[in-house]
């Protein structure tokens, strides 16, 4: 969103040079304000809806500034993590309840009480959903790693027979780190590593399509990387888009267009679905290949020769 990161992003250089503002005062303004978008919100009239939505946009760029100021001055912390990611929630949670129940005051219809709960389960299941995944994706990925450093390192495994095993490409994709660890002899580490791993990551990149669109057509990736130099991510829809669609677009077109405005909402909440319904595909397609993978390398280790005194002394 052109109205969000970029301008997020102008923000931030302003505040880090010429203010000592840490990350967690946007985080505590960030929902302060957004008490305010939901103050706002429940008038439930037209002027109600347009000052809560410039309100919630308001906190919702403080929002995204915190997390960037930490990486810019290093000064976040773990609590700092903490009290953004539960304040995102409770600011979602009160701006929902104050556009609904200003509309429902003013109309007496139910199904805005129906549309709160729908906005709210799907932040909630975003919310669950998105670290869960990464916990999984990351035990698989560290458990193959593990399976592949055994069988090179302890049982002295070829390359060739892994890679005929997992794949050329899945190979190149988990390797690198373990391959610098093997030549050099142990646990690696250090600035010229860090190179080598880079520049064999980014040779299996080239050598290995992953399918993406980026790489399949051309206009496409020329797109992607305009969007990327404005500071907009080309994703296909996320929270960003969620939550501007829910408190910023709607409560807007509400004004004019009360019907619209549930429109927009469940096509708000219905874009992230489908969205959290195609990584969870995903995720399920890298699962089922975790577990081929997982048996290919299970059986390349049982059958592997292991190793005499001497040969594991070398």
């Amino acid at each position: 969103m052109y109205l969000v990161d970029p301008l997020a992003s102008r923000m931030v250089r302003a505040v880090a040079n010429r203010s000592s503002i840490t990350p967690d005062h946007l985080t505590i303004g960030a929902l302060l304000l957004g008490l305010g978008a939901a103050w706002s919100f429940s008038r439930g009239d037209s002027i109600g809806l347009v000052v809560g939505a410039v309100v919630f946009h308001v906190s919702f760029l403080l929002d995204c500034m915190d997390g960037k100021i930490a990486r810019l001055k290093g000064n976040g912390t773990v609590f700092g993590s903490w009290l953004d990611y539960v304040f995102d929630r409770v600011r979602v949670l009160i701006c929902t309840i104050g556009l609904m129940w200003g509309q429902y005051a003013s109309t007496g219809d139910a199904v805005f009480v129906w549309f709160a709960l729908a906005v709210v389960f799907t932040d909630m299941f975003r919310y669950l959903n998105s670290p869960q995944m990464a916990k999984v994706r990351k035990k698989m990925r560290r458990s193959q790693k593990s399976r592949i450093k055994y069988a090179l390192m302890e049982l002295g495994v070829e390359e060739s027979r892994i890679q005929q095993a997992i794949g050329e490409k899945r190979f190149s994709e988990l390797c690198p780190r373990i391959v610098a660890d093997v030549d050099a002899g142990g646990d690696g580490d250090g600035e010229a590593e860090g190179r080598d791993i880079e520049e064999h990551q980014e040779q299996a990149r080239k050598q290995y399509p992953s399918g993406s669109l980026a790489e399949r057509f051309v206009f496409y990736a020329r797109f992607r990387e305009f969007l990327l130099r404005h500071r907009v991510r080309p994703h296909l829809f996320s929270g960003i888009e969620f939550q501007m669609g829910v408190f910023i677009v709607a409560p807007l077109v509400g004004t004019l267009f009360p019907v619209a405005m549930l429109w927009i909402i469940g096509a708000s909440c219905a874009g992230l679905l489908l969205f959290e319904a195609f990584i969870v595909t995903r995720l399920w397609q890298a699962t089922r290949r975790y577990e081929r993978e997982k048996r290919a390398l299970d059986e390349l280790i049982m059958n592997a020769p292991v190793p005499t005194a001497e040969e594991a002394g070398r």
